[in-house]
């Protein structure tokens, strides 16, 4: 049936990401020494949350397992499980690897095998528990991302996950459209959209939560630096060449309205939580019966002899 008009209204937005910028970035972070700053903070968060899960998987997926920083986290809490990594392009997925073969499996090899890498299309029920850390709000089409997601567990299995709401970074917006500079950043999506993104992609008994926190620098070019490393603009509406030396001076100088009381530099970010599990597959009822005309005078005869 095609949608109707409600339906539609109703329907989420799909996150606006330019995918191009996207790559452009991803690619620089894999040049990095280290995940971002704050994703290794917020998987602690998450693994926190583990503990309300009676589930114990017996293999784990990370998704994005570089930028997610969440390795050790999940080894220690499921010592004895598969891991599996999946990364979203080659480069991450090259600089994951560097850094397990470096160090980091070496301190872990005793407790489990080795990980194993996937690509996107991870196998249908591939794991127990499928951890995506800081990674949902990058997608261009997160529905279609949880649609994957949800194909690559099994049965029973769950999807926890974490990433940016729409009042990220919400001090800058003003400031850039005084300036006539587009947006600092996509239009994420809100944690009730994605709630019913969870519900539409087949997932069962979503909980979602948020949690707001507040950075701040006492300069300026720290705070920019700090930016830089979690990663860029990704708005389609960002400005598409390189800025100049005069306008980087300027964009320092308009920070200095963010300054609060304390005399520091502020900035708001909006932490998404959620997770679903993935139930068993309903019987599909068929919306009418076919009967052929035998079939048809076979039961009329059946109820004449009754």
């Amino acid at each position: 049936m095609p949608e109707t008009e409600t339906a539609a209204a109703q329907r989420p937005e799909r996150q606006q990401v330019d995918s191009r910028a996207l790559t452009h970035q991803l690619r620089r972070l894999a040049r990095q020494p280290e995940a971002p700053w704050l994703h290794a903070d917020i998987a602690r968060r998450m693994a926190e949350r583990l503990p309300v899960i009676k589930l114990q998987p017996q293999t784990v997926l990370q998704w994005s397992a570089f930028l997610g920083a969440s390795t050790e986290d999940l080894r220690q809490a499921y010592p004895q499980a598969t891991q599996l990594l999946v990364e979203p392009l080659p480069a991450l997925q090259e600089r994951s690897r560097a850094l397990h073969k470096r160090g980091l499996w070496g301190a872990l090899r005793r407790q489990a095998e080795p990980p194993v890498w996937l690509p996107q299309e991870a196998g249908e029920g591939a794991a127990q528990l499928l951890w995506a850390n800081m990674y949902l709000h990058l997608s261009p089409d997160p529905e279609a991302l949880l649609r994957l997601w949800h194909r690559a567990l099994a049965v029973d299995g769950f999807v926890m996950f974490s990433c940016l709401g729409p009042d990220s970074l919400r001090e800058l917006r003003p400031l850039y459209a005084a300036l006539g500079w587009g947006l600092p950043g996509p239009e994420w999506i809100d944690m009730h959209d994605v709630g019913d993104m969870l519900v539409g992609a087949g997932f069962a008994d979503p909980v979602m939560d948020q949690e707001r926190i507040t950075l701040t620098w006492g300069e300026p070019a720290k705070l920019l630096a700090d930016l830089r490393a979690l990663g860029g603009n990704i708005s389609p509406t960002r400005f598409a060449g390189l800025r100049s030396r005069a306008w980087r001076a300027r964009l320092l100088r308009e920070l200095e309205r963010l300054r609060g009381p304390d005399g520091r530099l502020r900035l708001s970010l909006e932490l998404v939580y959620g997770h679903a599990f993935k139930p068993q597959p309903r019987l599909k009822v068929a919306s009418e019966t076919r009967v052929s005309l035998d079939q048809m005078r076979s039961m009329v005869r059946s109820t004449a002899k009754d």
